[in-house]
């Protein structure tokens, strides 16, 4: 089938989305909707059987909805319509949300439903929601929606009277629609009210607005947007103020807010847009600065346990003979003294009485490798990711050199640039269904680091490496599986995935030739150092890096800044435009 993917943006659903419809055998074609001529002349050209929309926020030109069918994927339990449709189902503190498949019409969100699937809530950032439980469900419905148009054109084919699946009409007298159509949330209706609002009130206004567009507020006497809410537990020596919205302390960047009944950690605010100067989102002591300066650094140990009810980005848990490291950095992006707390981190896990030592990631990403918006922030932007870049080869260094245990990246999410290059420096790498890889840099102007040009062609041969690198695109859990970037890919259940995880890191601990294991890896590793030191390939990544930071001609500094301002890209990116099933590599970056 030929399938066209008609989106706002390249995002990680219409990622999954695409190589989901790439492993069936679907011809997939990508067309972002900013220009309707765009869109015109790749219908007429591609010729899509099916138009699936899986993230889109413009309407469809009449003309293509009216000519071809256009299934639109939708955050909504059946019957939702509206903008804003998971910030609302937080807000009400909903304990069931959906995504419904319906076909595109003149009216937003009211065409013929296809079909529906429901979630239970959890206690999560709508951003967090929408990458993991919305995803999940949206990629089942696409299937589901192949199907049903197979089943369709099979019957109309061979007789249109046969036809048994037809789209259900909206119909909200129906008792299964329970939807309805919400305005979008503004911000007067998300402002905290912090001398009434509870901390759970709190937890939920951020949470609906995380990550856009954030809850409007003011600190310090500067208008702000807040982003990234933690809840401060309510254990002996938890955090508590003598008035609402005091600063209480600070911690890595964060601050912890007094509520009426406890107090909430915010990571991150963005300035407020002055006149003609926008700002973007950073830790929240870096935008407030000067005025935090008095308030306390509440640090806490290096491997704080990870069942700690404060604000902390790495936390640490031991099972018998396997250590489990978390890194919950805010969207898997690692600034230079985040990856050197993870360093020191890494190593007081490295001295622990385990055989095996599990690098977990975070809640919503195991990693995305550098981060853009603190270089972006920074007054030298060349050098702060020449600092950056350094930082994170220093932390995977330490992970290639571990000699007294067998490491395992565990990828519960998806992982991009730098982040994906990292789970390679790892012994073993385990990943849930559906998460998808980006194993490239390509797309933001930079040729990478992370001693990539050694790992990556070790676990995928020195062809596959050039592709995945140039092509710039995802790379899906099996695809993945497939080329031997994993070595095992376990259930996409978050519960079964974990107890598959600690099933075979505990079975890889108590293995009786675990020593051997062991002497192997370092003998590779010795024999792999003999024939072409480490060094050597940081040095010759490193040089291609700084012609990406310093040299003329480089488009790594106008990239940046256009992702981290998020200036929005109307024209569909080149790396899209060609046949999906065959991408066309036009030389390989890989130095062996």
């Amino acid at each position: 089938m030929r399938v066209l993917l008609l989106v706002t943006a390249f995002n990680g659903l219409t990622q999954r989305v695409f190589e989901q419809l790439r492993l069936q055998s679907h011809e997939v074609r990508v067309i972002f909707a900013g220009c309707d001529d765009e869109v015109r002349d790749t219908v007429n050209l591609f010729r899509p059987d099916l138009i699936l929309c899986p993230f889109l926020k413009q309407r469809i030109a009449e003309d293509i909805w009216n000519k071809h069918l256009c299934i639109i994927i939708h955050p909504g339990i059946t019957g939702d319509r509206g903008p804003s449709s998971l910030d609302w189902a937080i807000l009400n503190r909903e304990s069931e949300w959906g995504v419904t498949a319906l076909q595109a019409d003149s009216e937003m969100d009211a065409g013929d439903i296809w079909s529906t699937g429901n979630f239970p809530m959890r206690e999560a950032s709508k951003a967090s929601l929408y990458r993991q439980e919305v995803t999940k469900m949206a990629a089942h419905l696409v299937d589901e929606a192949i199907e049903l148009f197979k089943l369709r054109t099979d019957a109309l084919q061979v007789n249109p009277l046969s036809l048994r699946f037809k789209p259900q009409a909206l119909d909200y007298s129906r008792a299964d629609v329970k939807g309805e159509l919400r305005p979008l949330l503004k911000q007067p209706q998300r402002a905290i009210d912090w001398s009434r609002d509870s901390t759970q009130t709190v937890l939920d206004k951020i949470r609906a607005a995380d990550s856009f567009p954030g809850v409007l507020d003011e600190f310090c006497g500067m208008p702000v947007y807040l982003y990234g809410a933690h809840r401060e537990g309510d254990s002996e020596g938890a955090l508590k103020g003598d008035r609402p919205k005091q600063i209480l302390g600070q911690r890595h960047g964060a601050i912890c807010v007094a509520t009426i009944d406890g107090a909430v950690w915010i990571s991150h605010l963005k300035r407020q847009k002055i006149e003609s100067q926008a700002f973007i989102k950073l830790p929240a002591t870096w935008v407030l600065g000067k005025a935090v300066d008095t308030v306390p650094e509440l640090s806490l140990k290096v491997l704080p346990d990870n069942k700690t009810d404060t604000f902390s980005e790495i936390t640490y848990s031991e099972s018998g003979s396997v250590g489990y490291l978390y890194f919950n950095f805010h969207n898997g992006a690692m600034g230079t003294e985040q990856c050197y707390r993870l360093l020191k981190a890494y190593k007081a896990a490295l001295v622990r009485d385990t055989r095996v030592l599990v690098l977990m990631g975070g809640d919503d990403f195991f990693s995305n490798g550098i981060h853009l918006n603190h270089i972006e922030a920074s007054e030298d932007k060349a050098e702060s990711s020449w600092l950056n870049i350094n930082a994170i080869d220093d932390l995977i260094k330490a992970i290639l050199e571990t000699r007294n245990k067998i490491t395992v990246a565990a990828l519960k999410n998806n992982a991009g640039a730098g982040g994906a290059m990292m789970a390679l420096a790892c012994d073993y790498i385990f990943a849930r269904d559906g998460v998808v890889l980006n194993p490239h840099y390509k797309a933001m102007g930079l040729y990478g680091s992370e001693y990539w040009t050694y790992t990556l062609p070790n676990r995928v041969g020195v062809e596959k490496a050039a592709e995945l690198t140039e092509s710039c695109l995802p790379l899906g859990a099996q695809a993945a599986a497939n080329i031997g970037f994993l070595d095992a890919i376990f259930p996409g259940d978050v519960t079964a995935y974990q107890f598959e995880l600690n099933k075979h890191v505990t079975d890889i601990a108590a293995d009786y030739q675990f020593e051997q294991l062991l002497a192997n890896k370092l003998q590779r590793r010795d024999r792999d150092e003999a024939e072409k030191p480490l060094a050597a390939y940081r040095q010759e990544e490193l040089l291609q890096m700084e012609l990406c930071f310093w040299g003329e001609g480089s488009q790594y500094h106008a990239k940046r800044y256009n992702f981290v301002y998020k200036v929005s890209c109307t024209r569909t990116p080149a790396y899209l435009k060609y046949d999906s099933n065959k991408p066309e590599i036009k030389t390989s970056s890989v130095s062996v």
